[in-house]
Formats: structure tokens, C-alpha cells, sequence
């Protein structure tokens, strides 16, 4: 089909656009690097890094770290609680420049692949469970169920989506692992009578939120004031009071925009795609011609729902990834193939027909990779932080604290990775506050606020994958969120304000 006049580009040609940007910076901004610091537990001794990859190795003592200026307890290191090189403050040398060119941008997007394989099987298998649950009517007879037990209550589907993937967020950093919701998630809420974008909100907004303001998150809070020399309980009451207060935020925009659309579909962002979207998610519903919903269909569904308990539990306690998760999800498919009773070739036809339409969600996860392989290799992240940390030296510590969230805005962009950017940052951000008369705990708050913000957009992070699931364009979504976005940046500047203050 023609592009039609005045479309907005699809998610592959926004992620292309960024790659080449991205790209054209690393010949703008000067490359440098610090030195890093990395604890090796079967030499038990450090290993520094240098900026011209030369290494020395150190003593794993305390004394090692004080005379580095790494205001850390050596425990963290050798209980693996910092296991991620950390900068040395000092150190950033310039380098020799490595600019990135079109033989680097077009090879980005394959590399990108290779190192989000893990993410990208996961994604492929979900798309199998979720064509096997398809296929046996499980979904229509339980979406039937669930909107006969909704009826002129739709709105507690918002509410209690977004609150428990915020608890999720702010506990254990759920973030990718809600990518499987999506598909189960959407015909639910296109039932009740919302759009796509109500239930995207819900699930992409309560994760993001919960993560911004995380709590016991060990990749975000925990790891983050380690590298600062604090204990995460530092901060830890303010950090709670904005979760709650960000989450009802949220909450009430969208039960606004909700309550809006279902009033009046017509007012809905994406309405001319209305049809397309029912037909895809709702294509076998039909609400004058329920499925029973039998014995056989409610165990699939229990299973189902019942691996999301068991994958919950292994990420928070069991250091699962997404190896442990997909071998999850690929038992429960055989189980549930198994349950239906349709037979070993109707299985694998099913299964693979699933899996084939997440394939380009797949593949834009490993695009959007790709930019920060061309940052990280053009050595500019770096180069960014020295700057940063340049510029706020000598300020108002009022002023500091909200040019730190605008800095942690910037740095969320080019290192998405919150425990990434927590071990490179931290070290260089936090002895800042000593200098302006702050706690340490504010930087914490202020590098989980700017990267939590900066999430709610970035291309690098998981936007553009959770759009393409329902087709939607990212002008789409940038209308309905940047509101939001405005009103809990102005909400996070009070709490840092507030923080700085007692």
C-alpha cells in the first residue's frame, strides 16, 4: 500500500533517523573515557581499566578505593552488589576520535540483533503461547467473563493494571517482561470500550513510573547508591511518597482520557485506526456470540496467568533473566498444547503463526540496540558526563539539584541501562553534592527522576517495540503523553526541591 500524504514515519524509520543521529554526533562531540574500575573475584583484585585500555591491577582493599576517590564500601564489590566497571572520578582523558560511518551504521542494526537475542527468543515465544490461547478461543471466552464482571466499572482495569505493574517497577525493575502482557492486555481493554493507547498507558506508564520512583529496585536504588556510598534507605521515605503521588497522577490522566473516548470514541488519538485494531486483537470476538467458557479454557487461562506468578517470583528472587523466563514460557506452551487437545501439527502450525507476528516487534527491540552500540563505540557517553559534571560545579543548590535532573535527562537518552548508567555516573555526580552542601541521597533521587522521565519517550528505551505491537505511530503517543510527562517533571523538580531541603 502507498504511503499516504502527511503519515508519520513507521518505528523502524524513527529508529533509523536517531541511529544517523547519533552517528553524526559521535564526529561533533570530542571521544574521551574514564578509567574504570572493575572488582575480578578470582584474582580478588581490582582492575583498572585505563582511558587508552591499558589495565593495572590493585589490591581489593578499602584503602585502594579511598585513594581512587571511589567513595564506596569494598564490600559491595567483592558481595557482587557493584559488578559493572565503575568510573574513577578524575580520570576522563580525551581520545583518539572514532567516529562512526556508514559502514558502522549500517552494520549497528545486525550487531543490535546479535546482542538482544536473548529478548528477541523471548518475544518469539510469547507470540507462540499467545497464538496457541488464540487458537483454542481461551481469550474471547475469558475477555466475555471479564467484561461481564466489569460492566460500568471498566475504569478499575486502569486502576489496578497500573498499580500492580508500578509495585513491579519499583520493586524489581519490571520493565521488559511486561512486553508479554500487551497482546493479552489490549482486546481486554478494547472490549471495555477504550483504545489501545489506554492499555499501553496502564501497563508502559505504571512500569515507568514504578521504576522512576523505585523503592528496593536492586537495578536502579540499590545499585545507584552503592556507587554513590550511601545505603539505599537513604532517601528511601521521599522516593515512596513520589511513587504514590506519581502513580494517582497518572492514574487520574489516564481514567481522563479513558472516560473521554469512551463518551466519545471519536475524541481517541488513534480513532481512524479503530477497525484495524479491533480486527487484529478482537477478530474472532463477537460479544452477541460468546464462547463457553469451559473447564478446559478457564485451567489455559489459570496456567497462563499463573506463569506471570512463577516469572514474577524467579526475576525477584531467583536472579532470573530472559533465559530462565523464555524456558518458562516454552514449558507452559507444550502444557497448554497439550490441555487443547488439537493435536501435534495444528500445535507447531499455531505456535509458529504466533510467533511470526511479533516478529517485527522483535526486530525493532534489536534496532533500537543498535544506537547505543554506535554511542558506546564512538566513545561520546563519556564525554557527555565530564561535561555535566563540569558545568553544575559551583552552582546555587537549588539550582544544582534541578540542572541534575535536566543532566540525567540528557544521559537517560544515550544509556538507557539504569544500572549502566548508575555505575558510571554515580561516582563522577555524587561527590558533586558534597561540594554544594547536599545529601548524597538527592543525586540518587535525581538520577532515578531523569532517566524515569526521558523513559517515557526515548526511542533507545522500550517505546517503539510496545507501539509496533498495536501499529500505533509515535506522534500518536507523544501527543498523549507529553502532558503527562509535564506534570510529573514538575512533580519530581518539587520533590528534589523538597529533598534538597531537610
Amino acid at each position: 500500500m502507498a504511503k499516504r500524504k502527511g503519515d508519520f514515519p513507521t518505528a523502524f524509520t524513527v529508529l533509523f533517523i536517531v541511529l544517523i543521529f547519533a552517528a553524526i554526533l559521535t564526529y561533533i562531540i570530542p571521544s574521551g573515557s574514564y578509567a574504570k574500575l572493575k572488582y575480578e573475584a578470582n584474582k580478588k583484585a581490582f582492575v583498572v581499566t585505563k582511558p587508552d585500555g591499558s589495565q593495572e591491577e590493585l589490591p581489593a582493599s578499602q584503602g585502594t578505593l579511598n585513594k581512587l576517590g571511589v567513595k564506596v564500601d569494598v564490600g559491595k564489590f567483592q558481595d557482587e552488589s557493584i559488578n559493572k566497571p565503575v568510573a574513577i572520578p578524575g580520570t576522563y582523558e580525551e581520545v583518539k576520535s572514532n567516529p562512526q560511518g556508514f559502514i558502522e551504521v549500517l552494520q549497528a542494526p545486525i550487531k543490535g540483533v546479535y546482542d538482544t537475542v536473548d529478548i528477541i527468543v523471548f518475544l518469539l515465544i510469547i507470540g507462540g503461547v499467545i497464538g496457541i490461547l488464540n487458537n483454542t478461543g481461551a481469550f474471547d471466552a475469558g475477555i466475555a467473563a471479564l467484561s461481564r464482571a466489569t460492566k460500568g466499572k471498566e475504569f478499575l482495569l486502569i486502576v489496578v493494571v497500573t498499580v500492580l505493574i508500578s509495585l513491579g517497577g519499583t520493586t524489581f525493575g519490571l520493565a521488559e517482561e511486561t512486553i508479554a502482557l500487551y497482546p493479552i492486555l489490549i482486546p481486554v481493554f478494547v472490549a471495555a470500550g477504550y483504545d489501545a493507547i489506554v492499555c499501553i498507558a496502564a501497563l508502559y506508564m505504571g512500569s515507568s513510573i514504578g521504576t522512576m520512583f523505585s523503592t528496593v529496585n536492586p537495578f536502579s536504588s540499590v545499585i545507584a547508591s552503592n556507587a554513590a556510598g550511601i545505603a539505599f534507605t537513604e532517601g528511601l521515605s521521599m522516593r515512596l511518597i513520589g511513587l504514590i503521588v506519581a502513580t494517582a497522577l497518572t492514574i487520574w490522566y489516564i481514567t481522563k482520557y479513558g472516560k473521554n473516548i469512551k463518551n466519545d470514541p471519536s475524541r481517541s488519538l488513534i480513532y481512524n485506526e479503530r477497525d484495524e485494531i479491533k480486527e487484529k486483537f478482537l477478530k474472532d470476538y463477537d460479544p452477541k456470540n460468546i464462547l463457553e467458557f469451559t473447564l478446559r479454557r478457564k485451567l489455559m487461562l489459570i496456567i497462563f496467568g499463573l506463569t506471570f506468578v512463577v516469572m514474577t517470583w524467579g526475576v525477584s528472587t531467583q536472579q532470573w533473566w530472559f533465559t530462565e523466563m523464555t524456558g518458562l514460557f516454552l514449558f507452559v506452551a507444550i502444557v497448554l498444547g497439550f490441555i487443547s487437545g488439537m493435536g501435534e501439527k495444528r500445535f507447531v502450525e499455531k505456535f509458529i503463526a504466533g510467533a511470526a507476528d511479533l516478529v517485527g516487534v522483535a526486530l525493532i527491540v534489536g534496532v533500537a540496540r543498535a544506537i547505543n552500540i554506535i554511542m558506546d563505540k564512538g566513545l561520546i557517553s563519556d564525554t557527555i558526563l565530564h561535561y555535566s559534571s563540569n558545568a553544575v560545579q559551583g552552582m546555587n543548590s537549588s539550582i544544582f539539584i534541578i540542572f541534575m535532573l535536566l543532566i540525567f535527562i540528557v544521559l537517560g537518552f544515550f544509556i538507557p541501562s539504569s544500572s549502566g548508567l548508575a555505575v558510571l555516573a554515580m561516582p563522577i555526580m555524587a561527590p558533586l553534592a558534597d561540594a554544594v552542601g547536599l545529601s548524597r541521597d538527592v543525586i540518587v533521587s535525581s538520577y532515578q527522576y531523569g532517566q524515569g522521565l526521558i523513559a517515557f519517550i526515548t526511542p533507545t528505551g522500550l517505546i517503539l517495540a510496545t507501539l509496533a505491537l498495536v501499529d500505533i505511530t509515535y506522534d500518536k503517543w507523544l501527543k498523549f503523553i507529553l502532558p503527562l510527562m509535564g506534570y510529573v517533571a514538575a512533580f519530581a523538580a518539587v520533590m528534589l526541591l523538597i529533598q534538597a531541603a531537610f
